[in-house]
């Protein structure tokens, strides 16, 4: 397997791109207000395995605290490079720039106002206009990172594209790359080289199309910059192992990424060892995937695998089928495995049928993987409406620490719980909010009630 051909990206200590290494990396779930509690948890990222490390920073005084959450990790031996998580303000975005090692802007709000889902009309002239507004505040944070040696991602999430952007290209993966691309130009325009790309978005299938026409699209204009792969909020247990494993696969066994987070609704430092076997993995899942491929009769795809740990078995079969399915060349799978229960290795068929929006076979739980933005105890609550929705087959419920992917993720979601202020929830039917800032301990009582309502 050929990997794709990228430029090289510094990014500290650590270049992503080129010939380098895959990058193996997580995202603190502690208050970036909070130094030791980054620090503390940021070690053990790294003692895992993880080579950058994001934290949220939500405002300037979070941007601010990089620095001091640096120079800790410094002073404890640690120089992986810190990445600073940009949402909603721009002026936090220089301020970072000069306190860390990246900095992650997403374009769907990076210039343009918050999402609203409202349908906007523009004239080619005003579109042109509001392109210059993102270059007019892109340019000023590019200079700012050159001469800090900050490097700089785009990351684009598929539940925040701008009102601008839904209005002229829809909920479309041309969309979703021409958010990325506008800034991109305006990179290469300024020879800031220092870039990484993500697209990512919970429905694996439309990850893994939009990161194939993002490279077709980059191609077309000349741009190999390195990509960073993963799919948002899949998560927890099992079920968010195999779906990071079937869209962040499908596209490595394609020669495709550079660098990977696994987002799980767990521990950060857990992210870690399941990102170290996808990339393990590569070259052994490309070759099992060729052999799947040649198997397809009948509608079904049959794939042995030798391999006796069952968290590695999950992996390397969701990595070697999922493009199989997300491209919908079969409907069926029959796992091969003499080291386990057939009746174990149908649940794993039907699980990884389900990430690639096959069929479902149980309740989807689209859920973030939390950061310092988070409202309430995510990992609880999560067992908490497992527990009580478990057996609505089919359904999908979004679980959102706070607002930032929360509606706009949720659009493929038929419920959503989010965060929206200290001890507060709301809840939405698909994007539409139905109910508003309800007690937390009120809160999983009042979903059930609402799915229980519509169903009657």
């Amino acid at each position: 397997m050929k990997r794709r051909l990228s430029s090289v990206a510094r990014v500290g200590n650590i270049a992503i791109g080129g010939d380098n290494p895959i990058r193996v990396q997580s995202m603190t779930t502690t208050d970036t207000m909070d130094t030791q509690a980054c620090v503390e948890q940021a070690i053990r990222i790294i003692e895992a395995g993880g080579e950058l490390v994001r934290l949220t920073t939500q405002g300037t005084r979070e941007a601010k605290n990089m620095a001091n959450i640096s120079a800790e990790l410094k002073a404890r031996g640690y120089t992986t490079p810190l990445v600073a998580d940009v949402h909603f303000n721009a002026k936090v975005a220089d301020v970072a720039a000069v306190c860390c090692e990246k900095v992650r802007v997403n374009p769907g709000n990076y210039v343009d106002p918050g999402r609203t889902f409202k349908h906007l009309e523009y004239t080619d002239e005003e579109y042109a206009e509001e392109l210059k507004k993102i270059e007019r505040q892109f340019v000023p944070f590019l200079n700012i990172c050159r001469e800090h040696h900050t490097a700089v991602r785009i990351g684009v999430n598929h539940g925040s594209l701008s009102d601008r952007i839904m209005s002229r290209y829809g909920d479309t993966p041309a969309g979703i790359v021409e958010s990325c691309m506008e800034f991109l130009r305006i990179c290469r325009r300024e020879q800031f080289n220092d870039v990484v790309i993500s697209i990512k978005a919970s429905n694996t299938v439309v990850m893994v199309e939009t990161v194939r026409l993002l490279v077709r699209t980059m191609d077309g204009e000349d741009m190999h910059y390195p990509l960073h792969l993963g799919v948002t909020e899949a998560g927890e247990g099992e079920d968010g192992r195999i779906k990071s494993a079937v869209g962040i696969g499908a596209l490595l066994t394609e020669g495709i990424g550079d660098t990977i987070r696994v987002s799980l609704s767990e521990d950060p430092e857990f992210e870690i060892p399941v990102a170290l076997k996808l990339v393990d993995s590569i070259e052994e899942c490309a070759r099992l995937r060729e052999q799947a491929e040649a198997s397809i009769t009948d509608d079904t795809v049959t794939l042995c695998i030798d391999e006796s740990d069952w968290e590695t078995m999950q992996l390397k079969a969701a990595m070697a089928v999922g493009a199989l399915f997300i491209d919908k060349k079969a409907h069926q799978l029959v796992l091969q495995n003499p080291a386990f229960a057939p009746e174990r290795l149908t649940e794993l068929a039907d699980a990884i049928l389900q990430a690639a929006r096959i069929k479902f076979t149980k309740t989807e739980y689209i859920s973030c993987p939390g950061c310092g933005r988070t409202l309430y105890n995510l990992q609880e609550t999560i067992a908490r409406i497992k527990k009580a929705t478990s057996h609505l087959v089919g359904l999908k419920i979004g679980i959102m620490g706070c607002i930032v992917n929360g509606p706009g993720e949720m659009a493929d979601a038929d419920y959503g719980y989010v965060g929206a202020g200290r001890g507060k929830i709301s809840l939405y039917r698909q994007k539409e909010c139905v109910l508003k800032n309800i007690p937390e301990e009120e809160a999983v009582d009042r979903l059930l009630e609402l799915i229980n309502a519509d169903r009657t």
